[in-house]
């Protein structure tokens, strides 16, 4: 049972890790029904390290656009590569200093369905006005090596509110963000996956070193399914999400949160 359960959570962290819909918060609300039985520190990093299942997809699916590295013929640094690296370093600054050394207050104060659930709604809300004010509008930033270092650092600050509030959605925040400094539905999502990498290896880091390897076997063979799974339904996600987005806007994604933030409201207040 404990192993269908990871399974469950691979398949929900493999889907909601790239849509902007929040994976933390689904993972937070899943473990409210679904509970894995495993110790409370081991849950804490089963929550976050599972996630590098899905980022394994990013770094499968866009080796060429993020390896800076070239052997062929001679050892060779793809130049406007690097200086992409340089920009997703850069935006991960705000999100890296507050988790930590706010890593412990936010997980005892804010890791909660009623955050959650308001997140959900807040910024479902945001998805609907800005796809709305964006509506016509035509991108300036159209291409990866188009962002500026300044645009980079903005959408990392939009980034901080996701770090902070659980059910913003990660993906989610850098998307509106970068929609609203004008860059294109196809490179803010790009840069939002790339961005992933550094953030979630940085975060699985900060668990690990606080929570060390004291697990069981069981415990341990769990989040390897989990980061599995999450890993063959990351890519399948992702090649959705790419196509997806060429044809349409946000807006459903704002509808969703909005309805299953109020649903997740009603729920808890009704049988907590």
């Amino acid at each position: 049972m404990e192993i269908l359960k990871a399974i469950l959570f691979g398949i929900v962290e493999g889907i909601t890790e790239w849509l902007p819909i929040s994976s933390t918060g689904h993972m937070i609300l899943l473990n409210e029904f679904v509970k894995l039985q495993v110790s409370e520190s081991f849950w804490q990093v089963f929550l976050v390290v599972i996630q590098l299942g899905a980022i394994l997809a990013v770094v499968l699916l866009f080796w060429d656009k993020i390896f800076p590295f070239q052997f062929k013929g001679g050892f060779q640094i793809k130049v406007p590569i690097f200086l992409l690296w340089v920009k997703i370093l850069i935006a991960c600054v705000p999100a890296a200093i507050v988790g930590v050394l706010f890593d412990d207050w936010l997980d005892e104060h804010l890791y909660n369905y009623w955050v959650v659930a308001i997140s959900l709604i807040v910024f479902g809300i945001a998805f609907l006005v800005i796809e709305t004010w964006n509506k016509g509008r035509k991108a300036k930033v159209k291409n990866l090596s188009q962002l500026t270092y300044l645009t980079a650092l903005y959408i990392g600050i939009f980034q901080l509110i996701a770090a902070i509030f659980p059910g913003t959605s990660r993906s989610g925040a850098t998307i509106v963000g970068a929609l609203l400094l004008g860059v294109s539905r196809t490179v803010a999502a790009e840069f939002t996956f790339f961005l992933a990498i550094p953030v979630m290896l940085g975060a699985s880091l900060l668990k690990v070193v606080k929570y060390g390897f004291a697990f069981s076997g069981m415990e341990f063979m769990l989040l390897g399914i989990g980061m599995l799974i999450a890993f063959f339904t990351s890519i399948l996600v992702i090649r959705f999400l790419m196509g997806y987005i060429k044809k349409h806007d946000f807006k459903v994604f704002g509808y969703y949160r909005i309805v299953l933030g109020i649903c997740i409201l009603v729920y808890f207040m009704i049988f907590a």
